[in-house]
C-alpha cells in the first residue's frame, strides 16, 4: 500500500494506513452520540456495585461502643448503659465511660442483682481489663465475632483486603486482553456478587477476611474494565467528559450504599440487599456490546464492523465502507510493527541513568501515596464524626462530584501544577484546622471536613492526568503501572487510621493527611508542568520538557 494512498473520511482525505477508530468517531460516526450515552448507562450499574463493594466493609466492620460486663451488676440481657454505670466503669458522664477497662472488685462485693450496682461494691483507685463485654447494639462483625477493644483486627480487615486491588489488576489485565473487556467486565462483576453473599453468611474472623481478600483480588477490576469500554468509543474530545461522568456515577454509587446502610443497618441483611441484584450483570453478554478496539486487535474484524454499524445507525450517521477497509489496514500494519519491536534495556537501568526521569519516578508514588491515603482515609473516618454517621459518609460522598468536574474545569486553563498543588494544599490547610476546632462546633467542624474532600478530589482527577504526561510514550504503561501500584500504599494504611484515632490520638489521621497533602504539594515544585506541551515519546523528549520549564522560570525571574 502506497504511502500517499489517501481515503475520504467525511469531508476530510486521510492517509489510508494511518486511519485509526479516533479518526472514524470524529468524522463519521460521532464522538459522544446516542450509542455512546447507552453503553454509559449500561455501564452505570455495574460501577454503582463496584463503589457499594468498594466501601461495604465501612460500614460491615464499623465500631460498635462497648463496657466491661458486670457479674454482679448484669443481668440475662444487659443494658448497654445503665443508671449505675459509673459505679463499676471509669467515665465522666452515662455517655462517655470507658470501653475496655472497670473498677476492680472492692472487699465490700456483693451480688445484688439485676438493676443494683452499688458503688461500695468496687474499688474506685484501681481498674481492670474486661473478661467480657456488654455491646451498645449488633450491627456489625464486631458483635458477631467479639472483636470488642480489639480495634487493630478489626481496623486491618480494610487494609488486607485492600492488597487484594494490587492482584486484580494482572489478572483483569489477562482476562481483558486474552478475552476481551466485556467477559473481563462480566467476571469481575459476578465475583464480587457471590463472594459478597457468600460473606454474609459466614461465622467466623477468618472466613470473613478471606471473602472479603478473594472479592477484591478477583472482582475489583470492575470500574476499570467499565472505564475502558466506554472510553474506547467515545471520541479523543469527550473522554474526559465521560471519565468524568464515570468518576461521578461511582460516587453516586457510594451515595446509595450510604443509603442503603442506614436503611438496612445489620450487618448480614445488608451485605445480602448491596450484593444480590449485582447477579444481574450475566446478561450482559447481550446487553452491552464488546470493545471494538480489541476486536480489531484480535483480527475479528466482522464483528467489530458490525459494531461500527450498530453505532452509525443509532446515532443516525452514516459509515463508509473505505473507512472500514482502511481501519482494517491500520490494525494488520499495527500488528506487524508489534512483532518487530526491538529489543531494549532494561527499563529500570534507563531511568537511574536518567536523572531527571528518576526524579520523577521518586515524586509520583509519593504525590499517589498521598492522594490514595488522604482520598480513601477522609470518607473512613467520616463514620466517626459527631452526628449522624451515614449522612456524613453521603456528604463526604457527594462533595467529591463538584471535585471531578472543578478538575476538568481548570486542568486546561490554569494547568496541571496549580490545580494539584492547590487542591493538596487546600486539603492540608482544612485538615490541620479541623484539628483545632473546639467540640460542639460541629457545623464549622464539618464543613472544614468537606472542603478538604472536596479538595482531594479535584487532585485525584488530576493526578491521573498528569502522571501519563510526565512519562514518555514508550514506556508510560509501566511506569504508570509502578506508580499507581506504590500509591496503594496509602489506600493500605487508611483503613488503619480510625485505630490510630483511638490508640494514639483522636486527631491523628488529621494531621496524617494534612502533612501527606503538604509534603505532596511541595513535591511537585520539582516537576514540570506539562499544559501545552507537546507528550514525550522517548525519555531525551521528557528530559527537554524539563529544561525548557526551568528555562521558562529563569525567565521570569
Amino acid at each position: 500500500m502506497s504511502t500517499d494512498e489517501k481515503i475520504e473520511v467525511g469531508d476530510k482525505k486521510v492517509a489510508k494506513k494511518k486511519l485509526d477508530l479516533d479518526d472514524v468517531l470524529t468524522e463519521e460516526l460521532g464522538q459522544l452520540g446516542k450509542y455512546q450515552l447507552v453503553t454509559i448507562l449500561l455501564a452505570a450499574f455495574p460501577v454503582i456495585f463496584q463503589a457499594i463493594a468498594s466501601g461495604e466493609y465501612i460500614f460491615t466492620t464499623a465500631r460498635i461502643s462497648t463496657r466491661c460486663f458486670i457479674p454482679q451488676c448484669d443481668g440475662e440481657n444487659p443494658e448497654y448503659a445503665p443508671e449505675w454505670v459509673l459505679n463499676a466503669i471509669p467515665g465522666t458522664s452515662m455517655s462517655s465511660f470507658d470501653n475496655c477497662a472497670r473498677y476492680r472488685n472492692s472487699s465490700a462485693a456483693s451480688g445484688g442483682g439485676a438493676g443494683q450496682c452499688a458503688k461500695e461494691w468496687f474499688d474506685s483507685t484501681q481498674t481492670e481489663p474486661c473478661d467480657e463485654h456488654v455491646y451498645q447494639n449488633t450491627l456489625s462483625i464486631v458483635y458477631d465475632f467479639r472483636l470488642a477493644c480489639n480495634e487493630w483486627k478489626r481496623s486491618q480487615i480494610g487494609s488486607i483486603r485492600t492488597i487484594g486491588t494490587m492482584l486484580v489488576q494482572p489478572i483483569t489485565g489477562y482476562i481483558s486482553d486474552r478475552w476481551g473487556r466485556r467477559v473481563a467486565l462480566i467476571i469481575n462483576a459476578f465475583n464480587t456478587a457471590w463472594l459478597g453473599l457468600a460473606r454474609s453468611f459466614v461465622h467466623s474472623y477468618e472466613w470473613f477476611l478471606i471473602t472479603e481478600v478473594l472479592g477484591t483480588s478477583v472482582g475489583a477490576g470492575t470500574y476499570v474494565s467499565c472505564y475502558i469500554l466506554v472510553t474506547e468509543l467515545v471520541g479523543p474530545k469527550r473522554r474526559v467528559i465521560a471519565g468524568a461522568t464515570m468518576s461521578t456515577i461511582y460516587a453516586l454509587g457510594q451515595v446509595v450504599l450510604g443509603l442503603v446502610a442506614w436503611g438496612v443497618p445489620a450487618w448480614r441483611p445488608m451485605t445480602r440487599v448491596l450484593f444480590a441484584p449485582l447477579l444481574l450483570v450475566v446478561t450482559y453478554f447481550w446487553l452491552i456490546s464488546e470493545s471494538v478496539r480489541w476486536l480489531m486487535s484480535k483480527g475479528r474484524y466482522e464483528e467489530s464492523e458490525t459494531i461500527l454499524k450498530r453505532v452509525a445507525k443509532m446515532n443516525k450517521r452514516s459509515l463508509s465502507d473505505k473507512s472500514l477497509q482502511a481501519l482494517r489496514a491500520t490494525a494488520e500494519a499495527e500488528k506487524l510493527r508489534v512483532k518487530e519491536k526491538p529489543k531494549e534495556s532494561w527499563l529500570a537501568i534507563q531511568v537511574i541513568r536518567s536523572p531527571i526521569m528518576l526524579l520523577r519516578c521518586v515524586v509520583s508514588p509519593i504525590v499517589w501515596i498521598g492522594t490514595t491515603l488522604a482520598f480513601q482515609g477522609i470518607i473512613i473516618n467520616a463514620l466517626n464524626l459527631s452526628g449522624n454517621k451515614y449522612l456524613n459518609y453521603i456528604y463526604v460522598s457527594l462533595v467529591e462530584i463538584p471535585g471531578y468536574w472543578t478538575a476538568i474545569l481548570l486542568l486546561d486553563r490554569i494547568g496541571r501544577k496549580p490545580v494539584l498543588i492547590g487542591g493538596f494544599w487546600l486539603c492540608a490547610g482544612c485538615q490541620f484546622a479541623f484539628v483545632f476546632i473546639p467540640s460542639g462546633y460541629n457545623g464549622l467542624s464539618l464543613t472544614l471536613y468537606l472542603v478538604s474532600k472536596y479538595a482531594i478530589s479535584t487532585v485525584i482527577t488530576s493526578v491521573y492526568v498528569y502522571t501519563t504526561e510526565l512519562y514518555p510514550t514508550k514506556y508510560r504503561h509501566s511506569l504508570f503501572a509502578f506508580t499507581s501500584m506504590l500509591g496503594r500504599i496509602g489506600a493500605i494504611v487508611s483503613p488503619l487510621t480510625p485505630a490510630l484515632a483511638l490508640t494514639v490520638w483522636e486527631h491523628f489521621p488529621s494531621v496524617l493527611f494534612g502533612s501527606f497533602a503538604l509534603l505532596s504539594g511541595l513535591l511537585l515544585l520539582l516537576t514540570p508542568e506539562t499544559l501545552g506541551i507537546k507528550l514525550p515519546d522517548t525519555m531525551e523528549e521528557a528530559e527537554q520538557s524539563s529544561l525548557r520549564t526551568k528555562n521558562d522560570l529563569s525567565d521570569l525571574c
